[in-house]
């Protein structure tokens, strides 16, 4: 059987190389429901000199303008890295019930991200939210994805 996950998790991947290219950092994020895309959001914190734009801020920012709500029930984020804790926590107050991210904070550290080292399931115990998360998904392209990114030579992480 064909994971249907991965669909969504390749089109957070493509959005990711999309920022890339624009000398961006490696993170997309693509929010989905009832199996429709809301949004997709890259990382944008050296364009906009704002440290909170990450892959998830952007796309949830998308996602609510275009549900017209700050209500994000019945959808699910993919994010090519397990969100940081800030992003956990958006994820949290916009009621995103369901997170499915590739690589982990961990990865992002190897690659010379400056991480809080506290996972999403140490968060979702730490604050008893009942936020889904499946970690993992298509983890090798997402590591590829740091790999192409350290490739350009420009790269730098914050």
């Amino acid at each position: 059987m064909k994971d249907p996950d991965l669909k969504f998790m390749r089109l957070a991947i493509a959005e990711a190389y999309r920022g890339v290219k624009k000398g961006q950092t490696p993170f997309g994020a693509c929010i989905v429901k009832n199996g429709k895309v809301v949004a997709l959001g890259h990382n944008v914190v050296w364009k906009s000199g704002n440290i909170i734009m990450h892959a998830e801020m952007a796309a949830i920012s998308s996602a609510c303008r275009a549900l017209k709500t700050i209500n994000l029930s019945g959808c699910t984020i993919y994010s090519t890295c397990e969100p940081c804790p800030m992003c956990f926590s958006a994820c949290h107050w916009a009621r995103i019930p369901r997170i499915v991210f590739g690589s982990a904070i961990k990865d992002a550290k190897r690659f010379g991200f400056n991480e809080m080292a506290v996972s999403n399931s140490k968060l979702k115990s730490l604050i008893k939210s009942r936020v889904k998360i499946r970690s993992g998904a298509a983890k090798k392209e997402n590591i590829a994805l740091f790999e192409f990114w350290k490739k350009q030579g420009k790269s730098r992480a914050y």
